[in-house]
């Protein structure tokens, strides 16, 4: 029979992944990099550019605590993003979450709010030994969503205001496998798996008033990416007992350039309107074209002070040379990507007596976390600021290392200087974590 935690968060998934959230408009808008959004999915006018909006890679557990992961390792939670963490596991972990997210979109006459709810990651982690800790995983690296719409009057058209639209949707995935060993503190490990996924990008062109203009027609501009290769990750941390009671620990990550295959295949359809008749015609078809995407160089470092199973605080540093970011067969994924991204975390966690079996309440793990830093997209001439506050908080099975996990993110992305637009998000993970142990000689009397 499930725990009654269990079924909380069964029930509680099956709401965040089940429910469409709506987009809602309040104003108009005509301009080329706000345009009002009229669809029933999330909007996201930022994922336009590059590969998308990049995804949080955090479990919920690090997302309360402000993503401080390089420097983060617990015996019955995973840490994927610092893969050193894997060797200090104690018991076979699985973990899964889901995030629903709304946010609140303004811009030079702009208004709206939209929203979505995804599952977020699944991991599973064991040790090997009492030295080596084994992983395998999936999260999304980005996603792509959007539909704007504005106008143009050329007054040599023979076709009169035109409408043109911005589509596109997709993003990436990652499996991996990840394996990390350690000896007297330190610890070494990576992950190694394989990016995959598909970027559709759709540009059109319409006649407001194709009925008073005989022969009016539309173009269709299409773009399919199919994007795959293989990725790797690195990490190490070290550990070291300061006395009997407080732990200081140190980590970082770093992955260099590494080049992903790239499968575009583009289109331009026109479609004539004779007033009776309409007719398709593929214009350009320029069959597949294979080149590279390259990922950027990355790393991270971090610390973080640890008394006992009481209280922890950390800080991170992350950084990425995105200059080194580029697509070799489609110059639309090259567009307002900057030259670099970075972002400094401070967050902790505290758990008034773990130990505590009569008082549940007082094993509940209360989280907090602070991050500033620039996302990697670079609009006009201006680097888009990031920045937010995170809390999270952890309840326990009843006699078990278990948990149900929750996390809170309130955060703003962009600014509405120069005619841009400023996001400004609530995002709320929802994760669980088993223990077990697996691989153990059972012993009989």
């Amino acid at each position: 029979m499930l725990l009654s935690p269990v079924k909380i968060f069964i029930s509680a998934l099956l709401i965040l992944t089940g429910v469409q959230v709506t987009a809602q408009t309040s104003t108009s808008s005509t301009t080329d990099n706000t345009s009002n959004p009229l669809n029933g999915r999330e909007n996201d006018p930022y994922s336009k550019y590059g590969i998308g909006e990049l995804v949080n890679p955090n479990n919920a557990v690090l997302r309360g605590m402000g993503n401080i992961s390089s420097a983060f390792e617990n015996p019955y939670e995973m840490n994927t993003e610092n893969p050193a963490s894997y060797a200090f596991l104690a018991r076979t972990t699985f973990e899964m979450g889901a995030t629903a997210s709304v946010r609140y979109i303004k811009g030079s006459g702009l208004s709206y709010t939209t929203g979505t709810s995804s599952l977020s990651y699944f991991t599973l982690g064991m040790p090997v030994g009492k030295n080596a800790g084994f992983c395998i995983g999936f999260k999304p690296i980005s996603h792509e969503y959007y539909s704007m719409v504005d106008t143009i009057s050329t007054p040599q058209s023979p076709i009169g205001q035109v409408a043109r639209s911005y589509s596109g949707e997709g993003g990436l995935n990652y499996a991996y496998l990840g394996g990390a060993w350690q000896y007297k503190g330190l610890s070494i490990g990576v992950n190694l798996g394989y990016v995959f996924g598909t970027i559709q990008q759709i540009t059109s062109t319409v006649p407001i008033d194709t009925n008073s203009i005989n022969r009016a027609y539309t173009a269709d501009f299409a773009n399919y990416n199919q994007i795959g290769g293989l990725y790797w990750k690195a990490g190490i941390m070290y550990e070291r007992k300061l006395d009997s009671d407080y732990t200081f620990r140190l980590g970082g990550t770093f992955a260099l350039t590494q080049n992903l295959t790239d499968r575009l295949n583009a289109f331009q359809i026109s479609i004539y309107n004779f007033g009776d008749t309409i007719v398709n015609d593929t214009s350009v078809n320029k069959g597949e074209q294979h080149g590279f995407l390259t990922m950027p160089m990355t790393y991270s470092i971090g610390a973080m002070l640890v008394k006992n199973d009481k209280w922890s605080i950390g800080a991170d540093y992350s950084f990425t040379q995105w200059s080194g970011y580029k697509s070799t067969v489609d110059p639309t994924l090259n567009t307002g990507v900057g030259s670099q991204a970075y972002k400094i975390s401070l967050g902790g966690e505290f758990t008034p007596d773990i130990n505590n079996i009569r008082n549940y309440w007082s094993r509940l793990t209360y989280r907090w976390g602070v991050y500033y830093g620039t996302d990697y997209l670079n609009i006009d001439g201006t680097q888009l600021p990031n920045y937010g506050v995170t809390a999270g908080l952890s309840l326990p099975f009843r006699r078990s290392t278990s948990h149900m996990h929750m996390a809170l993110d309130l955060g703003r992305l962009g600014t509405t200087t120069g005619s841009l637009i400023q996001q400004t998000y609530i995002r709320y993970t929802l994760g669980i974590s088993f223990n077990d142990r697996w691989f153990v000689k059972r012993r009989y009397d």
